[in-house]
C-alpha cells in the first residue's frame, strides 16, 4: 500500500512537471470591417490605360484593415522556448471570395500568412509565408498606422502601381506586403531598439539569385518616439512577366520614418524611395508623408495624414492625398469609423484613397467611407 502512494505521488509530480514545461494553447481570431464608400471617379482596374467611370457607390471591405481570420498556436518547451504556428486568411466580407496570392487569377486559402516558427530569450524565427517586417515599421511610423484607407499603405501601393503593379497580385515591383518562402528573424529589444532580417530563398533550381529576397529593419521604441529604417531588396519581380527567373535585381525600397506621441497628440514624418536597380531610368519614385493625431478620449481618436508620390524620371507625374479619419471604440472588440479624403493626381500618376478602389491616371477623387469593425 505504502509502494502504491509513493508511485501515485511520482506520477503526478512528473504530470504537473510535464504540464510546466509543455503547455500549449490554440487561439482562432478575425475581424470583419466593412461600409459604405462613396468614390467621385473610379476606374474598373489597375491599368495604366483605365478610364474614368464617374461616380459610385459600393458596399466595401476595409477601412481600417482588411476583414480576416486565422489561427495561432503555441507550446511551451521548456527553458524560454516557444514552438508557434500561424495560419491566416484575408477575405473579401462583401463578397465573401479569397483576398489575393502570389499568382494573377489563383485563389490562396491563407494569403496573408502561413508560417512555423520559434521564440526564445534571444528572439523569433520563423518560416513560411508572412508578413515582410517592412510593413510594421511603416504602420509604426504613421500617424493613420497603415490603414486601408489614405494611409502610408495605400501610398506605397500606389506607388507600386505607378512601377507596374496590376494590382491583381500581391507580388510587388516595390518593397512586398507579403513575402512567400520567407525566413524572418526578429531580435528582443534592447533599450527600445531592435531589428529584423529577412531572406527568402527563389527556389530556382540553377538559379540562386532567381526570384529571391531580402531586407532588414532597424526600429526604436520608447519614451513615446517610433524610429524605422527599411531597406528591402529583390529580384524577378516582375508580376506580369511569364519569362524565367534570370536573377535580375530590379525591386528595391528604402525608407525612413517617425512618430512622436505626447498628451495625446501624435506626429509622424517620413520619406521612402522605390526604385528598379537594374533600370532605375523606368522606376524611380519618391514618397513622402505627414500626419497628425489627437486622441480625446480612451474611446475616441481623430488622425489625418498627408501622402505625396513623385516620379523622379518625370516630374510631372506627381499625386498629393489627403485623408482624415475618426473612430470611436463602442467596446473593446467593435470600432466604428467615418473616414474621408481626396487625391489630386497629375500626368499619369493615379494614387488612389481606398484599398483595392483604383482611380484612372491623372484623375482626382473625393472619398468618404463610413462602417463598422468588429474583432472577434
Amino acid at each position: 500500500m505504502r509502494w502504491h502512494v509513493k508511485l501515485s505521488a511520482a506520477a503526478v509530480v512528473s504530470g504537473l512537471v510535464s504540464a510546466v514545461h509543455a503547455q500549449s494553447s490554440l487561439t482562432l481570431y478575425g475581424a470583419i470591417d466593412n461600409g459604405l464608400l462613396y468614390q467621385s471617379t473610379s476606374a474598373s482596374s489597375f491599368s495604366p490605360k483605365a478610364r474614368n467611370n464617374g461616380a459610385i457607390w459600393q458596399d466595401k471591405d476595409a477601412a481600417i484593415y482588411a476583414s480576416f481570420w486565422g489561427m495561432r498556436g503555441i507550446e511551451d518547451v521548456g527553458g524560454g522556448y516557444e514552438i508557434n504556428f500561424e495560419l491566416r486568411s484575408a477575405f473579401n466580407s462583401s463578397s465573401g471570395k479569397f483576398q489575393l496570392s502570389d499568382t494573377t487569377g489563383v485563389a490562396a486559402i491563407f494569403d496573408q500568412v502561413a508560417s512555423v516558427g520559434i521564440s526564445s530569450p534571444f528572439g523569433s524565427l520563423n518560416a513560411g509565408r508572412q508578413y515582410a517586417p517592412m510593413i510594421y515599421a511603416m504602420a509604426d511610423t504613421d500617424v493613420r498606422a497603415g490603414a486601408y484607407f489614405g494611409s502610408i499603405l495605400t501610398a506605397w501601393l500606389s506607388m507600386n502601381q505607378a512601377a507596374g503593379w496590376s494590382g491583381a497580385n500581391s507580388n510587388l515591383p516595390i518593397g512586398a506586403l507579403f513575402d512567400s518562402n520567407a525566413l524572418v528573424y526578429q531580435s528582443p529589444k534592447f533599450y527600445g531598439a531592435s531589428f529584423a532580417l529577412e531572406y527568402a530563398p527563389g527556389g530556382v533550381a540553377g538559379q540562386l539569385q532567381g526570384g529571391t529576397r531580402e531586407s532588414a529593419v532597424i526600429k526604436y521604441s520608447n519614451f513615446g518616439l517610433n524610429l524605422s529604417a527599411v531597406y528591402y531588396n529583390g529580384h524577378d519581380t516582375n508580376p506580369t512577366s511569364t519569362s524565367t527567373p534570370t536573377g535580375l535585381n530590379n525591386n528595391r525600397f528604402y525608407y525612413l520614418g517617425g512618430m512622436y506621441r505626447y498628451m495625446g497628440v501624435s506626429v509622424s514624418l517620413s520619406y521612402g524611395i522605390g526604385k528598379n536597380p537594374s533600370n532605375s531610368t523606368h522606376v524611380d519614385i519618391e514618397m513622402m508623408s505627414g500626419g497628425l493625431g489627437y486622441q480625446f478620449t480612451p474611446s475616441f481618436s481623430v488622425t489625418c495624414g498627408y501622402y505625396y508620390l513623385r516620379d523622379r524620371n518625370n516630374t510631372s507625374n506627381r499625386s498629393s492625398a489627403y485623408s482624415v479619419g475618426a473612430n470611436y471604440h463602442l467596446s473593446k472588440r467593435t470600432t466604428a469609423y467615418l473616414q474621408a479624403g481626396y487625391v489630386d493626381n497629375r500626368g499619369t500618376m493615379s494614387q488612389w484613397i481606398a484599398f483595392g478602389s483604383p482611380v484612372a491616371p491623372g484623375m482626382s477623387t473625393t472619398e468618404a467611407m463610413v462602417g463598422i469593425r468588429h474583432s472577434f
